[in-house]
């Protein structure tokens, strides 16, 4: 049986306080891109209760992404869209999910990210990456935007840390390591990296802006 909302938000509440557990019912979060990263960063945010979540992504779900993205055999050939908004549902059935499966460029950022109040930038290609993080600052100077850089291989996770690189930009990762130096994307550090970006996205919804 599916617990009801209320029974689903008060033992959020018991874990976060009522207070804060209001704070993240209220909270609306873009993710874009929903790969390693924003995959895990959604589950992660649906798990904490965040009410809205924009999913955003033009991509299928492919075999070589089951070790470290938050997809299941069953789902490949899906839409990512489609597939990690039937997930988050089965997490947080009475979240607020909106998607659109579609390639985001400058053009359409501004009108796509109109809505949410934090934009996690989740993509895999630098340049994509940095087509996002340089739109958002510059178009929607009133977001808050949560990006990475730098989770690949097998080195030490405590080398993957939050920077406040602005008062409304932070960026998470180890800033170094890339795909093509060697082992490749690896699902712990991937995680580990997506973690980040959701435990900052949580504390900025808290008002807890340092790093």
């Amino acid at each position: 049986m599916i617990p009801t909302k209320e029974e689903m938000y008060r033992a959020l509440a018991e874990r976060h306080g009522e207070e804060l557990q209001k704070k993240f019912a209220k909270a609306s979060v873009a993710i874009c891109g929903l790969g390693g990263l924003g995959s895990n960063i959604a589950v992660h945010l649906a798990r904490a209760g965040v009410g809205s979540l924009h999913l955003m992504d033009f991509d299928t779900v492919d075999i070589s992404n089951l070790n470290r993205q938050q997809y299941f055999p069953a789902q490949l050939g899906q839409f990512k869209t489609t597939a990690l908004a039937d997930t988050l549902r089965q997490i947080a059935p009475y979240c607020d999910i909106r998607t659109d499966c579609i390639k985001l460029t400058e053009e359409n950022i501004p009108t796509l990210l109109c809505s949410e109040e934090i934009v996690c930038e989740a993509f895999d290609r630098a340049d994509q990456k940095a087509m996002l993080v340089n739109c958002v600052l510059e178009k929607l100077h009133e977001k808050y935007l949560v990006a990475a850089s730098g989770m690949a291989g097998l080195g030490s996770a405590n080398e993957i840390k939050t920077r406040m690189i602005t008062s409304r930009f932070y960026l998470c990762g180890d800033g170094k390591s890339d795909v093509n130096d060697g082992l490749g994307l690896v699902s712990s550090r991937v995680a580990i990296c997506a973690a980040h970006q959701a435990n900052t996205v949580l504390r900025i919804i808290a008002g807890q802006f340092d790093c």
